[in-house]
């Protein structure tokens, strides 16, 4: 970048602009995780959605008996956590791992489908 003249160079006018992550993924599915504060199984989903390098929106049912209610109306289940990748209900966490043994979880995360 050509700097004004008699202008001292800045280390920050070297080095070109990086995308934030959040725009690599742009094309992937958004990941919804209904939860509560007290569920392992809602901690180890985060935990292996967060090794893959993938955020989520995660709403907590135990605080908000309206997104319960929500819940039970979309997947007919009471149990947590229930996971959809786009508009994917994937089930809980047995559900997401039986998935990725299989192979089918990453195409599904990367928006091909499962």
């Amino acid at each position: 970048m050509p700097l004004k003249s008699g202008a001292p160079a800045r280390i920050f006018d070297r080095i070109p602009p990086r995308p934030f992550p959040e725009t690599a993924l742009s094309d992937a599915p958004a990941i919804t995780i209904y939860t509560t504060a007290i569920c392992p199984y809602c901690v180890a989903a985060k935990n292996f959605l967060k090794s893959k390098g993938r955020g989520w929106t995660e709403v907590r049912v135990d605080t908000d008996p309206a997104a319960r209610e929500a819940l039970v109306a979309r997947t007919r289940r009471t149990s947590v956590p229930q996971i959809f990748i786009g508009d994917t209900h994937v089930g809980g966490y047995d559900d997401m791992m039986t998935l990725h043994r299989a192979g089918k979880l990453e195409p599904l995360l990367s928006g091909e489908g499962a």
